[in-house]
């Protein structure tokens, strides 16, 4: 005999999407037509004969009604949609993100510089900002240190962020929380107007780099020119005087002059 659990597992899971055309099972439904308008209360014969004739699907959208809503449409282009919507909604869904930044109330100014850095960024995309200031030994007797450092860095970041939580003391620890000015969803979204941006420079960038090899390229091109030309204008005289250079007994005489 099967156990308890083969039993409530035989079925199998429940499936979440609505019934369509054959496997609707009742008598009569409410017709809802292809636009959207009220064709009222028919038989599911006819609600199927005429989601034949529309060459669309009968589909139920309210179960739990009495009797049953069903509505003429393209099923497969309904899914298609709705996929997309779901797509869009988790693209824009924002979830709220608490970042933690911990300091020492003898912290170094460098130190401080970069923890603040790390702040100033996650403020700027829509975060909270935990800061714990840890106290260590003598430290816990001097908790106005890390009072003083706390209310100096939300001063640093004020235009960005608010204090959100006051400072309060938590054993060897000084909390403070610090929210955003902007919501995620803005800060999400003026990052991808960014990286469009980016983008777009990236990809028109190589047109002027391409633009400017040319611009050098005219300059050096007419020199080289002005060059040939001034040979051009200079090779035929050297060529004439060579052609007046002494020949045959004119250079025997000189020579023997030249012995004389």
């Amino acid at each position: 005999m099967p156990s308890a659990a083969t039993r409530c597992n035989r079925g199998g899971s429940i499936s979440t999407e609505p019934r369509i055309n054959d496997r609707i099972r009742v008598p009569e439904v409410r017709l809802v037509g292809p636009s959207g308008e009220q064709v009222g209360i028919v038989p599911l014969a006819k609600a199927l004969e005429l989601a034949q004739e529309y060459d669309l699907d009968l589909v139920e959208v309210a179960a739990t009604a009495r009797p049953p809503v069903c509505k003429l449409m393209d099923y497969g282009k309904f899914k298609y949609e709705s996929a997309l919507k779901a797509r869009e909604a988790r693209k824009n869904q924002a979830h709220t993100v608490i970042k933690e930044m911990k300091l020492r109330p003898k912290i170094d100014p460098h130190d401080y510089d970069t923890k603040k850095g790390h702040v100033v960024r996650f403020l700027k995309q829509g975060d909270k900002v935990k800061i714990t200031i840890m106290f260590r030994g003598r430290e816990q007797s001097r908790p106005e240190l890390g009072f003083r450092l706390l209310q100096r860095l939300a001063s640093d970041v004020e235009e960005l962020g608010f204090i959100e939580s006051n400072p309060k003391q938590d054993g060897r620890n000084m909390i403070m929380v610090l929210g955003p000015h902007k919501k995620k969803t803005e800060a999400m979204a003026e990052a991808r107007e960014a990286a469009a941006a980016r983008k777009a420079d990236r990809q028109g960038r190589p047109a002027e780099d391409d633009e400017a090899p040319a611009a050098e390229q005219a300059p050096q091109e007419a020199a080289e020119s002005a060059v040939a030309t001034t040979l051009e204008n200079t090779v035929p005289e050297a060529a004439e005087e060579t052609v007046d250079a002494p020949v045959g007994d004119e250079v025997s005489d000189a020579s023997e002059v030249a012995a004389k």
